[in-house]
């Protein structure tokens, strides 16, 4: 097998953290982030923590701190504010947190999203990458680009049984698993 699932292998649940970046949306109307936690669900991971904030940095970055400084979360999913909206400032508050960025990720998520929404992927500043041991993926705030992102993306990068590897193997308590 090239690539794919290989069912023969264990599957690995990830804990994951649900951020929704949204000056409008709360618990009742957030349906990118209830779609996300229905996914990940589904997917047999854990969800380790659920937060809505407005489209400030500061509000941005103290979450994503948070939660990557906690031991129980693997990986944070944010929602929203990836566009050119002027307050659409979900990449200012995440890149300087990053130590390494997945630029891959974009590239891969651009490419999905362009055979839903064609061109208007471009309207996207999607990111991914890693702070300190915790890896954090930023998508647009719509459900269709959640559906995008999780369906035709991260689905097979959070399955330790995706072959060549996933990044399974990159979480500390996980590591050699894709060996």
């Amino acid at each position: 097998m090239k690539h794919g699932l290989d069912l023969s292998l264990p599957f690995y649940p990830l804990r994951i953290a649900v951020l929704t970046i949204s000056d409008t949306r709360n618990e009742t109307t957030d349906t990118s982030g209830g779609l996300l936690v229905e996914r990940l669900r589904q997917a047999g991971h854990e969800l380790a923590g659920k937060a809505i904030v407005p489209d400030e940095v500061e509000a941005i970055a103290g979450q994503v701190r948070q939660w990557a400084g906690d031991p129980q979360v693997d990986v944070i999913v944010t929602t929203g504010g990836t566009g050119f909206s002027p307050r659409d400032v979900t990449p200012e508050a995440v890149r300087p947190l990053l130590n390494r960025e997945m630029d891959g990720f974009s590239v891969v998520f651009h490419q999905a999203s362009y055979g839903t929404v064609g061109i208007s992927t471009l309207q996207s500043r999607a990111l991914a990458g890693q702070i300190d041991e915790t890896f954090i993926f930023c998508v647009p705030g719509s459900t269709g680009a959640c559906r995008d992102a999780w369906d035709l993306v991260l689905v097979q990068e959070f399955d330790s049984r995706f072959r060549p590897c996933s990044l399974v193997g990159q979480i500390p308590r996980y590591r050699g698993v894709c060996a």
